[in-house]
């Protein structure tokens, strides 16, 4: 096992953020990972690290931090020894099986002079490389790396990396490698203020402001505080969203502008009143639908001035309830870091199971190498046009928004959002008329007239599989604002069944702890009989292989083996049999119980020498009763993510999002879409 030890080279270098970015970096690479925050300034029940950890990175078995305290005693009294080997008891009873164990070092603290030495003590009796994070604002981050550089190897370690984290748009990487001495950057992160945007809750509690109107406090951002101390004509154009209006309440004029961005769609962070005023009640009942109708309203004893700038030193540390902010945090420094060198000299997990950060990092790795273009018919929904930016930008595949461009262009301007260059949008009246003709071919059998075919690509997602059909795009996903029966019902007219299919079905991928599990069907057929079932098995291999899944399929039944009767476990007993006979490289086995699927020990007993039980990762339920609730129970008792689900045996891929889905579910959507376009291409030309 190797051991990084994390250390910052400076104060307020993100050694936090840094360090779980890390930890998902590998993850990302198959590895199995261990992570211990040996001391904390906090109790150890509210340190951060340990808790996003586990939450956010899913490391269960991460040890408490030993208190500074505790620390701080053991050193002032001669009893370092003793300290060092509780610590490495502490990193040790973690690791097991595992393959790395990243070690977050001790924040600096100037009234505590003995840390520098205590954390070459710890990197040394852990026999760790240590990784040094460090400024990227100035010159002087590379000058104190240097430093640090030399004094580590005084100690007798080595320095494996540095990562310049907050880094100016200027930084030059080549420049500051050259200056490094061989040591190898391991990443550049450039600041941005997005991630370090707090919650509107966040900037309440800092204050200790009083909260007058809820609204969405606790999912609102601070992008900008809008001091308004000018007339309302220029505070009119600040008001964007992630605005924060900071003012009096003897200011109609601000309140009345504030109160027509917020009935526009203007996603302000916030009002902040001062001087303990209040909104004037005609005013508030004249905005009653804009000040009720999520935007929050807090208010603060001192003036406008002194406010805003109390607001400006909030700390920047994320909060440990602010889950979401850190995983974007941690996934957007991940991104940044050479997982090449970080795992150059490391083997990967022996085990054939794919881990949730490992599959969604090859999910936009693949994503991003097929290179498909993916039609969007809700152009103008807000959570469909975020996903599509974000795609687009991280160039996961070429979206094509279908809608009115003032319409979208309108929408993005008050989410804030920059639209760009690469992101397509197309309006449907002007592109309609010309899959007229091939509509009404593909749709002959069935009498289409060309008026009834163009009458019918009014409805966005009808021309956007038009365009699927007729090869124009890779692949479409809907379902945001539309039915399932929307989505699915023109891809089965248009686009067809696979060769080799007789049915459509779905599959979720579910992102448990320690690996990531493929149910089927849990979405479409109400009860498939003994052929379809079978036909299902095959489908949900497929998809588990395409996404980097070695398949092991369990017939899922109330009996395993031969030990059970009736007519429901002897139509999974005879799909069984058939998906054998048709495709005998299958790694498949049922009827199976779920335990016995998943359990070694129950394995052992009730499927002895069964190839799939205890270490299935593929899972067909014999109907849709026993398969949605399955995977809702799984889903909400477990607190796992379920990504999908995706659809099964049609000729080209189309995809249905749940009504309810966000942003992040629908870029997944899209990129499973561009992997399943690349892998039927794929199958076409073998």
């Amino acid at each position: 096992m190797r051991t990084y030890f994390v250390a910052a080279t400076e104060p307020n270098v993100g050694l936090t953020s840094v360090s779980l970015a890390l930890l998902r970096a590998l993850q990302r690479r198959g590895l199995k990972v261990a992570f211990v925050k040996p001391v904390t300034k906090r109790t150890p029940d509210t340190e951060p690290s340990v808790l996003f950890a586990r939450s956010i990175c899913q490391i269960d078995n991460t040890p408490d931090p030993l208190p500074m305290s505790w620390v701080t005693q053991h050193v002032t009294s001669g009893k370092t020894d003793e300290l060092l080997e509780e610590i490495v008891s502490l990193a040790m009873s973690c690791t097991e099986g595992a393959d790395v164990l990243v070690v977050e070092g001790i924040h600096a603290d100037p009234s505590r002079a003995f840390l520098p030495r205590l954390s070459a003590d710890i990197a040394r009796s852990l026999q760790a490389d240590v990784v040094l994070v460090a400024s990227g604002a100035d010159a002087e981050g590379i000058a104190q790396t240097n430093y640090l550089i030399a004094q580590v190897r005084n100690t007798g370690r080595q320095v494996v990396g540095v990562i310049f984290n907050r880094a100016a748009a200027g930084f030059d990487e080549a420049a500051a490698a050259s200056q490094l001495g061989g040591v190898p950057v391991w990443g550049v992160v450039h600041n941005n203020p997005l991630l370090s945007a707090p919650r509107t809750i966040d900037v309440a509690r800092h204050l200790g402001a009083e909260v007058m109107i809820e609204g969405e406090i606790a999912s609102r951002r601070v992008l900008e505080t809008v001091l308004c101390g000018r007339s309302v004509a220029e505070v009119i154009p600040r008001l964007k969203p992630g605005a924060l209006v900071v003012s009096a309440g003897d200011r109609d004029d601000v309140m009345l502008a504030t109160a027509l961005a917020a009935s526009n769609g203007i996603e302000l962070a916030g009002l902040v009143l001062t001087h303990d005023s209040f909104i004037s009640p005609r005013l508030e009942r004249f905005g009653s639908r804009s000040f009720h109708g999520g935007l929050p309203v807090l208010r603060t004893h001192g003036d406008s001035f002194e406010t805003a700038a109390s607001i400006s030193r909030l700390p920047r540390a994320v909060p440990q309830d602010d889950l979401s902010r850190m995983d974007t945090v941690i996934d957007s420094v991940a991104e940044r870091l050479d997982g090449e060198a970080i795992c150059a000299g490391l083997e990967l997990a022996a085990s054939t199971r794919m881990s949730p950060p490992a599959f969604r990092y090859q999910l936009m790795q693949k994503a991003r190498a097929a290179n498909k273009r993916i039609v969007l018919p809700e152009g103008d929904e807000p959570r469909t046009l975020r996903a599509a930016v974000i795609c687009t930008e991280k160039g996961i595949a070429r979206c094509v928004l279908l809608g009115k461009r003032k319409a979208i262009e309108s929408v993005a301007d008050a989410l804030g959002i920059a639209l760009p260059p690469g992101l397509e949008i197309l309006e449907p009246h002007e592109i309609a008329e010309r899959y007229v003709t091939p509509m009404v071919a593909l749709r002959k059998s069935k009498g289409l007239t060309p008026g009834q075919a163009l009458l019918a690509l009014e409805d966005s997602v009808v021309l956007g599989t038009m365009m699927l059909a007729v090869d124009e795009v890779d692949g479409l996903v809907s379902g945001a604002v539309h039915t399932t029966a929307s989505t699915v019902r023109p891809a089965l007219q248009l686009i067809r069944t696979a060769p080799g299919s007789s049915i459509v079905s779905s599959c979720f991928f579910m992102l448990m702890p320690e690996q990531v599990l493929v149910y089927a069907d849990c979405a479409v057929n109400p009860d498939p009989t003994a052929p379809e079932l079978a036909e299902i098995a095959k489908q949900s291999a497929d998809s588990a292989r395409a996404f980097g899944i070695d398949p092991k399929v369990a017939m899922i039944s109330y009996s395993t083996g031969v030990s059970g009767s009736g007519d429901d476990v002897e139509k999974v007993r005879a799909a069984t049999a058939l998906a054998k006979a048709r495709w005998p490289e299958l790694v498949l086995d049922g009827p199976m119980q779920y335990d016995a699927a998943t359990v070694r020990d129950v394995a052992a007993q009730k499927a002895p020498g069964s190839a799939v039980a205890g270490q299935a990762t593929v899972f067909v339920f014999p109907d849709l009763n026993t398969g949605n609730t399955t995977y809702k129970a799984v889903q909400r008792s477990a607190n796992v993510v379920s990504v999908g689900p995706i659809l099964q045996g049609l000729r080209k891929p189309v995809n249905d999002l749940s009504r309810g889905a966000l942003v992040d579910d629908i870029v997944f959507t899209i990129a499973l879409t561009a992997i399943q376009a690349q892998a039927m291409a794929q199958s076409q030309q073998d």
